[in-house]
């Protein structure tokens, strides 16, 4: 009788392998990731951009998307954009982030895409996360393959793409703006994962109080991957009760996302923005509308110091001679956060904040200074008139200088009339002071200064400085 042989099984295949990989990865990744949507449909928000009949919608459902740059928050979608759109266009997703990638990691990508569109014609959306990373060498590398159509580029950006992206490879694409989440999208999304027993947090049977959910959603600042985050961490670190279910409270949610910095980078446009909007509040002489901005300078770890140089400047450009006194409390601030420093400086610089807020605005400084300016740029260096100048030689005295010049204090009100400008620009009106403040005051001062100007003659000694 002839021996059988068993055949060995089959080996399993590398597809097989990748995909028990993949669905391992899939169930280890992080509840944000793992409820990161697939479909427009199960995506949340930004419906301004990828709403029913919105042009950007149409592009990826016509499967004629242009290379775009998604600019936004954290945590407002623009990694789940990347993928749903390279999903439905059944194109060849390959992210690079900008943070970890270099220009070798970039030609690697864009050979192998041009290879794939000729090979099988198959189309590579290029996804760089966090674009604004890239110098400007390494944005240059992947111009022309965008110009060629080897590959759809789509950049994702915190920062104004105006700024970071270089203007070649920016007229090249459509900037889409995205939002911060609202906080009813937020408590959608939180909804969704608590429930979904397959992706989310369902087979935990878990809720969230009142106060716990109220906390969560305002704390996560409409971003998405924040909320998700310490959604996750909350659940897992809530006991079961007697019937299995999970009830997190306020306590738990606070601990969990502990202190998140306010969205702020102090080295982008949410810098300018906000310190315009402080100068703006403090112009408009709403005390709590900047003491809430300077606020969130603060909280966004904002130099302290840079905030103050901008109050010592509002005082003298929007308050001025309405209220002097602004000046030496912004300069006194200045030095009081110098000398206490952190976190104590917060108290000078609220009082200043306050005091420049609630002082009389008026520029009539700024604006006499800048009239004065035009005047000497108009002009140039013309000579001062013979009679102001010094003579300290008797040379000079021969020459003319100093000669005519009436002594102010020898006259009634201690002011004379008496050309103090060349003859170019003499009568030119700089300074007109407001009824501000303490300007009304110098304003009838001046008046009073003119009058006596008019009533005034030589006395028959005329002194010299």
């Amino acid at each position: 009788m002839a021996r059988q042989t068993r055949k060995p099984p089959a080996a399993a295949g590398p597809d097989m392998f990748e995909q028990q990989r993949e669905q391992r990865l899939s169930h280890e990744a992080p509840l944000a990731a793992r409820m990161r949507p697939t479909t427009l449909d199960e995506f949340v928000g930004q419906q301004h951009i990828v709403g029913e009949g919105h042009v950007l919608r149409r592009s990826i459902e016509a499967d004629q998307v242009p290379s775009i740059v998604l600019w936004g928050p954290p945590g407002t979608g623009k990694t789940t954009l990347a993928r749903i759109i390279a999903h439905m266009t059944q194109s060849h997703f390959e992210p690079v982030s900008a943070v970890e990638s270099g220009v070798a990691d970039l030609r690697r990508v864009l050979t192998e895409a041009r290879q794939r569109r000729g090979l099988s014609g198959q189309r590579t959306i290029l996804f760089i996360d966090e674009i604004h990373r890239f110098n400007k060498a390494q944005q240059d590398v992947v111009l022309p393959h965008v110009e060629d159509g080897s590959v759809t580029l789509i950049g994702a950006t915190t920062e104004n793409p105006s700024f970071e992206i270089v203007a070649p490879l920016l007229s090249r694409s459509r900037v889409y703006t995205l939002n911060a989440l609202t906080e009813d999208e937020i408590r959608e999304l939180v909804d969704r994962a608590l429930t979904d027993p397959e992706r989310g947090l369902g087979q935990l049977n878990a809720r969230l109080d009142d106060n716990a959910e109220s906390a969560l959603i305002s704390m996560a600042d409409g971003d998405a991957r924040a909320a998700l985050t310490t959604l996750e961490v909350a659940v897992s670190a809530t006991p079961p009760e007697a019937d299995g279910s999970r009830v997190v409270d306020l306590s738990t949610i606070e601990d969990a996302m502990q202190h998140r910095a306010v969205r702020y980078d102090k080295g982008g446009e949410e810098h300018y923005n906000v310190i315009s909007a402080f100068i703006k509040s403090m112009r408009a002489s709403d005390p709590d509308a900047a003491l809430y901005w300077m606020a969130r300078m603060l909280e966004g770890g904002e130099d302290p110091l840079f905030i103050v140089r901008r109050m010592v400047i509002f005082a003298a450009e929007d308050i001025g001679l309405a209220d002097p006194m602004a000046l030496s409390v912004a300069t006194a601030c200045q030095q009081a956060v110098h000398f206490v420093g952190m976190p104590e400086g917060y108290l000078p610089m609220s009082e200043a904040c306050l005091y420049l807020a609630t002082a009389p605005k008026s520029n009539s400084a700024y604006k006499a200074y800048l009239a004065a300016q035009q005047d000497v740029r108009n002009t140039g260096a013309l000579p001062v008139p013979l009679h102001l100048r010094n003579a300290p030689h008797p040379l000079m005295s021969r020459m003319g200088y100093a000669n005519g010049y009436k002594y102010p204090h020898d006259f009634p009100g201690h002011v004379v009339d008496q050309q103090m400008r060349p003859d170019s620009v003499q009568g030119h009106r700089y300074f007109e002071p407001t009824e501000q403040g303490l300007e009304a005051e110098i304003k009838a001062r001046i008046a009073d200064y003119e009058k006596h100007r008019r009533d005034n003659t030589p006395p028959p000694n005329e002194k010299s400085e």
